[in-house]
């Protein structure tokens, strides 16, 4: 891949050779608030299921339900909204996740802050597929896939710091205080989105590029699946992060190791933003080798706690910016398509997610813990024969 190698959109309004930071940091927010209230449950679960009154299992599932939605809606909202005004809708979907946050916090209610979660997802649904074409548009030619990099860093560094925080949050006064501060946030993002996000044009869904024809295009099918198995894998530890440290005997260390983890989150945002135009695929066989390394390790540690930081810590690096990495292989592959791929992308990212949370609820509760690091594993070792192998389309080899 070339630095002229990203098709998506092209740019409109981005001075030459130089990135809109203060737009591209609107659209960072944006990502971090749709990450953050994603998986904001993970690390609040034991106090949750308590209000809830259900199981750590089940009150993992608004992570899974939240995901659900964002999957079913972002195919169908970003049809509904192609014509749209960019921040009209992107400060709709705010707004929707801004309300249901502090409803959320709210409810003392299992089904109420399902459905609450649902609606969020919907909110969610929107936000995702606008944010890399969106930063495409945005940016200079030949600097697109560090501006779609920027603007998808949200998600690590919601993960990182976002997580960690709310959970420290729910130690003052109760989980209830970290969604109210996400609310808090989604309202502020609304008001930088506002200032510093300019209003593009929307554009109307082109009739040559349908789904099934996107989806035979040389290349998206192996994206998609090595996606699909990489963040199942993902969301399998994630979600369930507190029973696994629990498990592992650092139960008490869970935001030490959620900020390791996040330290490490942002070093692979800056990094990947520095090479990903022109080092695409090394990246990205990079990213699932060492995420799977790191999967090893949690397995086979017992009682080593300084091997389970060291494995966080390259699960991070692994992770960081693999949303940055896959969309940006979608929109190379895809060409003139990519809007339509990037919608489809969301979907699986979403699914992914969904699925992860889901069995791992199940595996946690019929076969033990430890059950679903070893499922993680045997998917990324897919993952990575995937990547290794699409030389051709996929993960070209000039990438």
């Amino acid at each position: 891949m070339t630095t002229t190698a990203f098709t998506g959109p092209s740019p409109t309004t981005a001075r030459p050779g130089r990135l809109p930071g203060k737009a591209l940091f609107g659209l960072f927010l944006a990502g971090f608030i749709s990450i953050l209230t994603e998986c904001l449950p993970a690390g609040l679960l034991p106090e949750m299921s308590r209000t809830l009154h259900t199981s750590v299992s089940l009150t993992g599932q608004t992570v899974t339900i939240y995901a659900l939605a964002t999957a079913l809606g972002a195919i169908p909202l970003a049809w509904a909204t192609a014509s749209w005004p960019r921040k009209h809708v992107l400060q709709l979907a705010l707004a929707v996740v801004a309300v249901t946050n502090a409803l959320t916090a709210l409810s003392d209610d299992y089904r109420l802050t399902m459905v609450l979660r649902f609606v969020a997802g919907l909110g969610t649904g929107l936000i995702w597929p606008l944010l890399g074409g969106y930063a495409a548009r945005l940016a200079p030619q030949g600097r697109q896939g560090r501006a779609i990099a920027i603007a998808l860093a949200g998600t690590p560094i919601g993960l990182a710091l976002g997580i960690p925080l709310g959970t420290w949050l729910s130690t003052l006064e109760g989980w209830q205080l970290a969604f109210h501060a996400s609310a808090v946030v989604t309202v502020m993002t609304m008001a930088w989105v506002l200032v510093a996000v300019p209003n593009l044009p929307g554009q109307p869904v082109d009739a040559r590029f349908r789904i099934s024809q996107v989806l035979v295009v040389p290349g998206l099918r192996p994206i998609l699946f090595a996606l699909a198995t990489y963040m199942i894998a993902h969301n399998l530890l994630y979600t369930y992060i507190t029973d696994l440290l629990l498990h592992l005997g650092m139960a008490d260390q869970t935001g030490w190791v959620l900020f390791v983890f996040g330290v490490t989150s942002v070093l692979s945002v800056l990094v990947v933003g520095t090479h990903i135009d022109r080092h695409l695929r090394k990246l990205a066989v990079g990213s699932t080798l060492l995420f799977g390394a790191s999967v090893l390790v949690l397995g086979v540690v017992a009682d080593a706690p300084v091997l389970v930081y060291v494995a966080v810590a390259a699960w991070g690096l692994a992770f960081g910016s693999s949303p940055s990495l896959f969309v940006g292989a979608t929109i190379n592959a895809t060409g003139e398509a990519a809007n339509v791929a990037q919608s489809i992308t969301i979907t699986v990212f979403s699914a992914s997610i969904a699925t992860g949370g889901f069995i791992g609820g199940l595996l946690l509760a019929g076969l033990g813990t430890s059950s679903i690091t070893w499922a993680a594993l045997v998917l990324l070792i897919v993952a990575a024969t995937t990547v290794v192998g699409g030389k051709k389309y996929a993960f070209p080899r000039n990438g």
